[in-house]
């Protein structure tokens, strides 16, 4: 024989799918990034010369900017990310320079 479930019963099983469907909906998956300069090298043409970076430059740049202040520690690359032209690049861009 099928139990009734009352009203109270099915409010309260409503109310916790919903708490489910909710904090599933908040879930953002994390992606790696994998922090390698020669991924900027789409950057290369506006960082030795006067030209804007190309949106390809930029996406790259968004995409690296949690590496920057590794990048920045690095003796060998700080001198190109410290550079006036590399300010200029992520200015374009609308990037923050990094304050590590």
């Amino acid at each position: 024989m099928m139990r009734r479930v009352s009203s109270v019963e099915a409010v309260r099983f409503v109310m916790v799918v919903l708490v489910a469907v909710a904090a599933l909906s908040q879930v953002h998956v994390a992606e790696a990034v994998t922090c390698s300069p020669t991924e900027l090298s789409p950057c290369l043409g506006a960082l030795t010369s006067s030209a804007p970076p190309s949106g390809a430059c930029c996406n790259k740049l968004r995409q690296q900017r949690p590496c920057l202040c590794g990048y920045l520690r690095n003796p060998n690359l700080r001198q190109y990310v410290n550079s006036p032209n590399a300010k200029r690049i992520v200015a374009a861009c609308g990037i923050p320079y990094p304050r590590c």
